[in-house]
């Protein structure tokens, strides 16, 4: 396995699956870094519905705002992190009224500093239509520059499309 891999994919597109099945390979520690908050039912039926999936043997660390600091932290040489989702850490950014540009580029450096093994999933919200409002044109706009600044400092790209996985860049593992 790469150092590190960023796994892109639209809602529903079998991303986060993907992501998991990569960690599970791993033989060491594995830590999920679960950016959500409970903010309703549903999401906290997401969340349930993604704890059920990995099942045991998972260490789960909640980062909604501090993702740079909480990477630092939970690194180590002997473990693989699991972050989901970037852009559930973007939504939290904007909400809580955080620049998202500068903790962006903190997380890239974190990444790049990182001795363990860190998969990180993240929504390609590019495709569609351009949306109507500000703050979701906003929203898509941070999010794809922040997919580019991470894809750019991963090792491996993987864009998940209805299950299937294509890979987009892979460097040299080490």
């Amino acid at each position: 396995m790469t150092k590190s891999l960023l796994v892109l994919g639209g809602a529903r597109s079998g991303k986060s699956a993907y992501a998991e099945s990569r960690a599970a390979a791993h033989a060491g520690d594995k830590i999920y870094i679960a950016t959500a908050e409970v903010t309703d039912a549903e999401m906290g039926e997401r969340i349930r519905h993604h704890q059920d999936r990995r099942g045991k043997g998972w260490l789960t660390v909640e980062a909604p705002l501090d993702l740079s600091a909480a990477l630092r932290e939970l690194d180590a040489p002997n473990r693989v992190i699991l972050i989901d989702c970037v852009t559930v850490w973007i939504n939290n950014l904007i909400f809580h009224d955080r620049a998202v540009e500068p903790a962006v580029a903190d997380f890239c450096a974190a990444l790049s500093q990182a001795e363990g093994k860190i998969i990180m999933v993240s929504n390609e919200v590019g495709f569609g239509i351009v949306p109507e409002n500000v703050l979701a044109r906003r929203f898509r706009d941070l999010a794809g520059r922040a997919n580019q600044s991470i894809a750019a400092t991963a090792d491996e790209v993987v864009l998940v499309v209805a299950g299937l996985p294509l890979t987009m860049k892979r460097s040299a593992p080490e």
